[in-house]
């Protein structure tokens, strides 16, 4: 049944007339065929919002249903994508239309015309479930792509099917490679793709304990501020305080299967930089180009703003999927700030209840089921996988007090806040460390005492107090001047400021140091520990002046060790403190 615009308000869009349309459910607005989504229905009136440009509808134009929800196309062929809010290939686009996007542009997400090679893991005559593995693609090099029975077959999840048919060669996504049957004798054919709901969280068999760490490669996320996998944080920060580039220095460089970038309202310089780059990166855990375990859900700040409240959606339902496969999947979504302006928009135009700052009362609400979202898992077929996410948030002028970034905290685990002081005095990442947070710490912590060291928690421990020492007394130093500290408290501050330089500082750009193992994060934090032990024992016995540190060559030493690859850390750390040892022995001699 088709019904008629009745009025237009910008990307809402309100019919009349249309028999029978339930929530959530996808229609055809226009002549143009724009794709809309049912977001309420008052008596005979549908409020749709447009994922597309509005401008030039007419009122009494046709809307027509389509009887399905918001849904995104699963199967081979997702890896080194770029789509747009509502899962349409960009590539495809730009080679058919051009540079820009037309509206009412219909492509399938998953090209319908090449042919993967599928391989069964099943005969017939076996009983499966609906999760359960039946078979394999190598959709990249490096990654398998599992074909497993779609989880949304019938209501009951533990049903038993019978394998019918189990077909292997070369099909396309929408052929059918294998035919089962219920109980009742009803059969079902079955292919390498089906669709999901975006809105639908996919299920699974058990949630697990968050108790292994991503390793990011970030020394104070690895090391201070560590989040599970299967955990969730939040990134937020002032304009120019690094937001984007921690992002993509996560994605490239932390150890998990599958990469899911949501770039949600960013600028499209940006995007165009992702786009550009991401396809020339080398994937540092296989060798092989970054974009063959990476997908790009792009919409930029000059797209249809209601496709922005779509793209997190998208993003989320392909990470799950990936993650039913049993991989480790990275979700980032830059920025959730510019996805909650366009909640804000579609309810202002709505006309609903404002609350605090304009946003929708139901903020928080959502957020949290986004976020909820995120776990690890045993999946229905029993595998093990884990959907991380980091949610960046772009507060205005930076304040951590606005709705947003406080109905994120909520919810997220770990909190990693942006300083543009920090980012002011080129110390990058700029994460401040006395306000930055993490609450997976005590079930992670097992993880790195088991495989890096027993020393690693006393160790963290020990660089929390410097700085947290350090802050207060930089205080007194304000006021004061470093005159008025003592002895031990002038080598505490020195020793904060190497860790500052060696530790804290990383260098998103530098060949080497733009990626550290646990292993060097754990050598360079022993090693200022050690320096800090000496100067101590100096100072006490034997009368060292500690504003002569910063003019000791092993200090630079110790500076440059996240420069070294990790087969030299070890050695250049015995050689500086032997350096360190004999200039002390020099110094205290003459001072006395």
């Amino acid at each position: 049944m088709a019904g008629k615009i009745y009025r237009i308000s910008g990307a809402l869009v309100v019919a009349k007339g249309l028999e029978g349309v339930r929530m959530n459910e996808v229609v055809r607005v226009g002549e143009e065929k724009l794709v809309g989504e049912v977001i309420r229905i008052a008596e005979d009136l549908a409020f749709i919002q447009v994922y597309e440009d509005t401008s030039g509808l007419k009122v009494g134009e046709v809307v027509e249903r389509t009887g399905e929800p918001l849904a995104v196309e699963l199967g081979p062929g997702l890896l080194g994508q770029a789509f747009d809010g509502i899962q349409r290939p960009l590539d495809q686009i730009r080679a058919l239309r051009g540079d820009f996007i037309e509206r009412g542009v219909d492509i399938p997400a998953l090209p319908r015309d090449k042919k993967w090679h599928f391989t069964p893991l099943v005969k017939t005559g076996d009983k499966v479930k609906m999760g359960s593995i039946i078979g394999d693609v190598q959709e990249t090099k490096y990654l398998k792509h599992k074909i497993m029975v779609p989880p949304n077959l019938k209501a009951n999840l533990d049903e038993e099917f019978e394998v019918v048919e189990i077909k292997v060669g070369e099909y396309t996504v929408w052929d059918t490679i294998a035919v089962l049957r219920d109980k009742e004798g009803k059969t079902y054919n079955i292919s390498m793709a089906h669709k999901w709901p975006v809105r639908l969280a996919r299920p699974s068999a058990k949630k697990l304990l968050p108790t292994v760490p991503l390793i990011t490669g970030q020394r104070i996320l690895d090391f201070l501020f560590p989040i599970a996998l299967g955990g969730n944080a939040a990134l937020p920060g002032g304009f120019g305080t690094g937001k984007t580039v921690t992002e993509q220095s996560l994605a490239k460089h932390s150890l998990v299967d599958v990469v899911i970038y949501i770039g949600c309202g960013e600028r499209g310089n940006e995007m165009t930089e992702v786009l550009v780059e991401f396809p020339e990166l080398t994937d540092p855990k296989t060798g092989g180009p970054l974009m063959d375990r990476t997908i790009l859900v792009v919409n930029t700040s000059n797209m249809p703003v209601a496709a922005r409240e779509a793209s997190i959606y998208t993003g989320i339902t392909l990470a799950e999927y990936y993650r039913d496969m049993g991989y480790n999947v990275l979700l980032l979504a830059d920025s959730t700030s510019r996805w909650a302006e366009a909640l804000r928009e579609m309810s202002s135009r709505l006309e609903e209840m404002p609350g605090e700052e304009g946003y929708p009362t139901y903020l928080a609400s959502r957020l949290a089921a986004f976020y909820e979202r995120t776990g690890r898992v045993v999946s229905l077929s029993g595998e093990i996988g884990s959907v991380t996410a980091v949610g960046a948030v772009s507060p205005p002028g930076g304040d951590f007090s606005e709705p947003v970034v406080q109905s994120t905290l909520r919810v997220v685990g770990g909190f990693w806040a942006l300083d543009s002081s920090l980012a002011r005095s080129r110390h990058y990442p700029a994460i401040n460390w006395n306000i930055s947070y993490t609450l997976y710490y005590d079930l992670v912590k097992g993880w790195f005492e088991k495989e890096v060291s027993e020393e690693w928690t006393p160790l963290r421990t020990w660089m929390m107090e410097v700085l947290q020492k350090d802050r207060e007394l930089q205080d007194i130093v304000q006021l004061l001047g470093p005159d008025a500290l003592q002895d031990d408290q002038r080598v505490l501050l020195e020793t904060a400021r190497i860790i500052k330089l060696a530790f804290l500082q990383q260098n998103a750009f530098h060949e080497i140091d733009a990626s550290s193992s646990p292993k060097k994060t754990f050598l360079i934090a022993k090693a200022i520990k050690s320096a800090y032990e000496t100067f101590m024992y100096y100072t006490r016995e034997k009368g060292f002046d500690p504003k002569n540190i910063p003019t000791l060559p092993a200090v630079e030493s110790i500076i440059r060790l996240k420069e070294l690859k990790d087969s030299e850390v070890e050695s250049a750390i015995d050689k500086i403190a032997e350096e360190l040892r004999v200039h002390l022995e020099r110094l205290s001699r003459e001072a006395a």
